[in-house]
């Protein structure tokens, strides 16, 4: 009797995800934690123009390839080319306050994309990031805040949105206190919002 191939035997090719990340990376490793368990994508790159950036010490803990560069190198299309050469089908923004060069956008597409630290469309833009963010929130006397994860364009914060969680905001909170609550709904979300959008896109 011939062998049947069965459809859910059926190969898949392990996906290389690269992060950009600006600052402690706390969403990184929680990515890369994520995906280590994962047979369809894995994070096989860090990269960051912050050379003192706390990512990078997560990086290497978990022995994940790191990689520092200049905003002229990422605009002068260096950073692509690694990109490329390393066979990157994915990039995800994990707290990387910089655009994405228009080349990066165009060639992966809507395979790119980031977390915000409120509800967009509101309290987006440039210069709206981590407490900036939530001290504008409370400023507003905002009854919610929450997360948002969207598709990367050449713009701060206006791509397709994909997935948003809320929270409430309570009459003692202070920035602080806000963004311990927003970052729990970063932890608990985002790894499985991407891995579902990788499984949809790859």
């Amino acid at each position: 009797m011939p062998f049947q191939f069965r459809e859910q035997y059926k190969y898949h090719k392990m996906n290389n995800i690269a992060i950009f990340a600006s600052g402690s990376g706390s969403n990184a490793e929680n990515l890369i934690n994520h995906f280590s368990q994962s047979n369809r994508a894995r994070v096989k790159l860090i990269l960051t123009e912050n050379p003192k950036a706390f990512v990078i010490q997560r990086a290497n803990r978990l022995k994940i390839s790191s990689h520092i560069f200049t905003m002229e190198q990422l605009k002068s299309g260096e950073i692509l080319e690694l990109l490329k050469q390393l066979e990157i089908d994915f990039i995800v923004l994990a707290g990387f306050l910089k655009l994405l060069p228009q080349p990066i956008v165009e060639t992966f597409g809507r395979r790119v994309v980031n977390i915000h630290p409120a509800l967009l469309p509101k309290y987006g833009g440039k210069g709206m990031y981590g407490m900036n963010v939530h001290r504008a929130v409370i400023a507003s006397k905002e009854i919610y805040s929450g997360i948002t994860i969207h598709i990367v364009n050449t713009q701060y914060d206006e791509g397709d949105i994909l997935f948003q969680a809320k929270c409430d905001i309570l009459p003692s909170d202070t920035p602080e206190t806000l963004a311990e609550r927003i970052h729990a709904l970063e932890y608990e979300h985002f790894p499985k919002v991407v891995e579902g959008y990788i499984n949809k896109v790859l």
